[in-house]
């Protein structure tokens, strides 16, 4: 029991130091779009129920470098700043699945294959995704976009636009997300200290049946759009099919258990529910076509090591981390909003 529970606790750090510098940046980016993207802008780019505004959002999601934590505090100021719920999810989606770092990574381990259908996979999960929204949760059809109430959307404000913002990255949304993330990140260390390394990559074979296996792993767990590559190259190399491995390049940088904590609890159990629907769909329909394709084609994996964070920025970034969410959750906010 006392080694299951430091198993825990080291998968718990190992996990908050892989997702700190991710989730630090998407905190400082959302305090910049805090200050610098107006309501009225989020409202009339990504605002109502179109296909227009689920596209322009997984346009704008797709080459961002933020993973399935990172995007969390960029897209609930989002929303928070009037965009609806399906571009929110369209975002939600698209961005943490790829960016400009993990297109150059996954070219490099996996080749042009890989590098050009996993953002394109990408862009179709957040289209998908955001449409199923608008059709299942009818909350917003009729009602405008609630109104920002936090100082970063304050105009009378005299405080300088910096000081806003990073109050917002680094007080208000730890404050906002930080006890559901925490749930998460603690059901994610609980997993990951019950699945053995390499336990399932030598038992796989071909089929859908490994795809299902490595949605169910991807799923829960908590990995970053750029350190996946590597193993999900690994995988491939010792047996598991391009399409199933595409499957977990999906599902584990899409969502975990902290993300899903997290959207349940801001957007509503409905919107949850069709966001893990569309992200287990689409990467099983995906991961069957990429096996398709690349029967037909010449597809090899490049051994090379991908770029990585060194660990004490890791380390650092995770100690900055656990600071940021102790002080903002512990802390009494001066006045409710």
């Amino acid at each position: 029991m006392l080694e299951f529970a430091r198993s825990i606790l080291f998968e718990f750090w190992a996990t908050i130091a892989e997702m700190s510098p991710y989730l630090l940046f998407g905190f400082f980016v959302a305090g910049v779009l805090s200050v610098l993207v107006s309501q009225s802008f989020v409202e009339r780019h990504l605002g109502g129920r179109g296909l227009w505004p689920l596209v322009k959002a997984s346009v704008f999601g797709v080459p961002l470098p933020l993973c399935s934590c990172g995007v969390i505090p960029v897209s609930m100021s989002l929303h928070k700043h009037g965009a609806s719920k399906g571009s929110c999810v369209a975002f939600l989606l698209s961005t943490p699945q790829t960016g400009v770092d993990s297109v150059f990574v996954t070219l490099s381990l996996l080749g042009p294959l890989f590098a050009i259908f996993r953002p394109l996979a990408a862009f179709a999960t957040g289209i998908i995704g955001g449409s199923l929204v608008n059709i299942v949760d009818h909350k917003d059809k009729d009602e405008p976009p609630e109104k920002c109430t936090d100082e970063c959307c304050d105009d009378t404000q005299k405080s300088h636009k910096i000081i806003k913002g990073l109050k917002y990255a680094f007080i208000t949304l730890p404050r906002d997300i930080g006890k559901a993330m925490l749930v998460g990140l603690i059901i994610a260390a609980v997993i990951s200290a019950l699945v053995p390394d390499n336990y399932l990559a030598d038992k796989l074979g071909t089929g859908i049946g490994p795809m299902i296996v490595m949605m169910l792993l991807g799923i829960p767990v908590y990995v970053c759009a750029t350190a996946s590559v590597p193993i999900a190259a690994a995988l491939i190399m010792i047996g598991l099919s391009p399409g199933a491995a595409l499957v977990f390049l999906m599902t584990g940088p899409a969502t975990n258990a902290a993300s899903l904590a997290t959207i349940w609890k801001v957007m509503g159990r409905a919107t949850a529910l069709t966001y893990l629907a569309t992200v287990a769909g689409c990467a099983l329909a995906a991961g069957l076509i990429l096996d398709y394709i690349a029967k037909t084609v010449d597809f090899e994996v490049v051994t090379k090591p991908a770029w990585m964070l060194p660990n004490p920025i890791k380390y650092a970034s995770a100690v900055v981390l656990l600071a940021v969410l102790a002080f903002a959750i512990l802390r009494k906010p001066k006045e409710s909003h």
